[in-house]
């Protein structure tokens, strides 16, 4: 029997490369979704493009590391505990512009920064501003490991707060804003961010304090 030249001998293939094609967005979409985690968490605020170019012009010498971005990821729902493992997001600080500090008792950066972090907690805290660190030693020593630090550093100006799970940090690296620690968050009174720092910084300078007062100044 000849074959029609003209017949599809393979019928079949007229829908696998649709097929194939729908699989590939679906892929697609998934792979987007686990990257950037927590669905609308990159668009919970508005934009703030000129606050975020303020906070990089703000940002020189000590403090040039720091990136002002505004561009929308908004931190409200991002959750952790106090000491006494009461359950807390960024959004019970309302009102507050906030330098969210993530840190770990074994992570030597973050341990040379926090007598920096506490002096600018002692000079600027108040109820339009506050240094809000967050632990991050995971398990269930973690949060003895983090008090007997602060109570060694008797850092009268730092609470102790953390995320045992890590999931806090896993957010933020989900979003490509921090690869490690310690990772700095500058908010504004919403919750959304304004400016991000990868790695330590000398908070305690005239570079850093530039930076603290250009946040509460943005938030006015």
């Amino acid at each position: 029997m000849q074959m029609d030249p003209h017949s599809n001998p393979h019928p079949a293939r007229h829908w696998l490369l649709p097929a194939a094609i729908g699989l590939a967005v679906v892929a697609g979409s998934i792979a987007a979704w686990l990257v950037l985690g927590n669905g609308g968490a990159a668009s919970e605020c508005p934009a703030q493009t000129a606050a975020g170019e303020a906070m990089d012009i703000a940002a020189v010498g000590e403090l040039a590391a720091v990136t002002g971005t505004g561009h929308g990821r908004g931190y409200a729902d991002l959750a952790f505990t106090d000491a006494e493992g009461q359950a807390l997001t960024i959004a019970d600080f309302e009102g507050k512009a906030l330098l969210v500090n993530f840190w770990a008792s074994w992570c030597v950066p973050c341990r040379e920064e926090m007598p920096a972090l506490d002096a600018i907690a002692a000079k600027y805290n108040s109820d339009s501003f506050m240094v809000l660190p967050i632990n991050l030693d995971i398990g269930e020593s973690g949060l003895g490991k983090a008090k007997d630090f602060l109570d060694e550093g008797q850092f009268q100006h730092l609470p102790l707060y953390a995320d045992t799970s890590f999931a806090a940090f896993d957010r933020l690296k989900r979003e490509a804003v921090a690869i490690g620690l310690p990772a700095t968050l500058l908010l504004d009174r919403e919750g959304c961010e304004l400016a991000v720092l990868q790695g330590p910084a000398e908070w305690h300078t005239p570079d850093g304090e530039a930076v603290v007062e250009a946040l509460i100044g943005l938030s006015g």
